[in-house]
């Protein structure tokens, strides 16, 4: 391989001086430009077959059957299509020619989804004990019996041709407080210009007040900043407590209008996630803030802060300017998942070596980091590695989500082939904890061991405990809305500094502006409970993660068995059942408390490791 040190110059490079085997390879997918428009035009003919098979579906079996195989046909052809122009875009947003490739295709999608939207009124039309008989008698129609039954369990929940309309007249109304929101906190937001005590001035974005959280060692300047950012939401509180009502008013409209008791079971219905899980999630978490408080206890002390507070969370406790080398994580990464057998890494390997990577930054590539699965190719990964920390275990994370497709994409019809995001961050958050086991263990000192446990830490806190903690604020106001409760500033800005009291007791110190901060969370205003998927997937990981590593030989070959056959189902479950067979059960207790017994355990270290 060419070296690194070559290939990863801090200077934003022009794509065409990265060395090829650090750019990923799309003749996989497509040869040239030709190819890929003979499968477009081929896509959009068709598109008008499958249109034309409405009205066949309760002519029996065979007809069901064709419908959902030209489906899974057309699913399959579009993949391709799609990502074809839309990985090349991304290696330079700049490029227009290709853009409009990609956004034709995205109006082919478009006219696929109109030319589809007869099918599940007219199955519904038909008897589901009709249907039941018809997959009994047609071995090939019982492999979408999942898929056939998830439509009629969603029908109860389904208005009438008449009802589904006016909602539908509803939804561009219903959406202006989340337009709102983003107009108010982006479009119209004048954040300030401070000076920090190195005579420096910056103005106080987002992106910028975050760079000054995580590299200014001076406490009032964190302070600064933070004053600035959230005096921007400050001055327009009352705006956003009337925005943040009118979105939990609309979820609660949606909510009643088609049957559901609450704003949550609603929202979960969809996953057939139970309303305790939630609930248990929440509950389990605030019963085990003690360690939570405890690391920033600690944090405190080794930042020598006589008041430590939210803004003091993301400063490192330790100085380190260690690089590393893309080339030289390679061998660790591989190593470090080997409880999940010689099979999985072996994938891993054919994923570094067979160019499924795009490595390094250059000028107008898209910023990040991504996995995308390609369905009947291989995933595809895009990175932009700047040898730190962060892209390490970044690149594990990636490399766990493509695992996942891999392995599903094998495993799995089209219609099978994705999986939901209750279980999508099982496997890139478990890659990251088995990589820590394994650079841990590996360590060239005690500076090194304090700077991986507190970036593991660091994970739990913000992905575990803070999402928590977003569910458990987006419940009580939702709640509070059911019950026709007021909902204003004072309301929700007393609900989220009972919060931070309660997950961060005596450890951290508020500001004034604290309990405002819920202002600033986007998921609030557009996904509402959505964040708590990122908390349940991170509790199932870290059980996995015990079960595979720990016990007797068979007992962890038992799990590793169970863990790929997670990994290999798709969505051909729902993600509770999926999970259980793995032998995660996130309606109990317990399966939360791991993370809490994990994150004690890695406190435990940091306390004890000297630098």
């Amino acid at each position: 391989m060419t070296t690194v040190a070559n290939a990863s110059s801090k200077r934003l490079r022009n794509r065409t001086e990265t060395p090829v085997e650090y750019t990923w390879n799309l003749d996989d997918i497509y040869t040239g430009w030709d190819e890929w428009e003979a499968d477009r035009t081929r896509l959009d003919a068709r598109i008008t077959e499958y249109a034309a098979l409405k009205g066949t579906l309760s002519q029996g079996p065979s007809q069901l059957l064709a419908a959902f195989e030209l489906s899974d046909a057309l699913g399959q052809l579009a993949h391709t299509v799609y990502f074809f122009p839309s990985l090349r875009y991304d290696e330079d947003q700049r490029n227009n020619d290709i853009n409009a490739k990609r956004q034709t295709v995205e109006a082919l999608f478009a006219r696929w989804q109109q030319a589809s939207s007869w099918f599940s009124p007219e199955l519904l039309a038909v008897p589901l004990e009709t249907v039941r008989t018809w997959i009994d008698t047609n071995a090939e129609l019982g492999l979408y019996r999942f898929a056939i039954e998830e439509v009629y369990r969603q029908q109860e929940h389904v208005l009438d041709e008449s009802g589904e309309h006016l909602l539908s007249l509803a939804a561009r109304v219903t959406s202006a407080a989340s337009e709102t929101y983003s107009a108010l906190s982006i479009a119209d937001a004048k954040f300030p210009e401070v000076t920090l005590s190195t005579g420096e001035t910056a103005t106080m974005s987002y992106g910028q007040y975050r760079a000054v959280l995580a590299t200014n060692r001076n406490q009032q300047d964190r302070r600064t900043a933070f004053l600035a950012h959230y005096g921007t939401y400050a001055a327009n509180i009352n705006a956003y407590a009337s925005l943040y009502h009118s979105v939990c008013q609309r979820d609660w409209f949606a909510a009643r209008a088609r049957g559901y008791s609450s704003t949550l079971e609603s929202a979960l219905h969809g996953n057939a996630i139970p309303v305790a899980v939630v609930e248990t999630l929440i509950s389990a978490a605030r019963a085990g803030a003690a360690p939570l408080q405890r690391y920033h206890r600690l944090r405190r002390e080794r930042l020598k802060l006589d008041k430590y507070y939210p803004y003091d969370f993301s400063i490192p406790l330790d100085d380190w300017d260690h690089t590393y080398d893309y080339s030289s994580i390679v061998g660790p990464i591989v190593e470090s998942v080997s409880p999940l057998g010689t099979d999985y890494q072996a994938r891993m390997r054919r994923g570094f070596g067979g160019r499924w990577i795009d490595v390094f930054e250059n000028e107008g590539k898209r910023s990040g980091a991504y996995s995308a699965g390609v369905y009947g190719k291989h995933p595809y990964m895009l990175m932009n590695w700047n040898d730190t920390l962060d892209d390490v275990f970044t690149m594990a994370h990636e490399m766990g989500h493509s695992m996942h497709t891999l392995l599903s994409h094998e495993t799995q019809p089209f219609v099978y082939s994705d999986y939901t995001i209750f279980v999508a961050e099982v496997a890139s958050t478990l890659n990251e904890a088995l990589l820590l086991d394994h650079m841990l263990e590996h360590a060239s000192g005690g500076t090194e061991r304090a700077v991986l446990l507190q970036h593991a830490i660091d994970n739990i806190t913000s992905t575990f405990y803070t999402q928590v903690m977003f569910a458990d604020f987006e419940l009580q106001v939702h709640r509070k809305v059911e019950r026709d409760e007021p909902v204003t500033a004072d309301v929700l800005n007393a609900i989220y500094k009972e919060l931070c009291e309660t997950y961060y007791g005596d450890a951290v110190d508020l500001e004034e502006l604290t309990p405002i901060t819920w202002a600033r969370i986007p998921h609030f205003f557009n996904t509402p409970f959505y964040v708590y998927q990122y908390a349940t997937c991170f509790a199932s990981a870290a059980k996995l993660s015990k079960t595979l590593t720990d016990g007797s030989p068979d007992t962890r070959e038992t799990a590793r068995a169970s863990y790929l056959t997670l990994l290999s189902s798709g969505s051909n479950d729902h993600p509770m059942a999926q999970l259980a067979k793995a032998g995660v059960d996130l309606s109990q207790p317990e399966t939360v408390a791991a993370v809490v017994t994990q994150l004690d355990g890695l406190v435990t270290l940091l306390e004890n490791t000297k630098v």
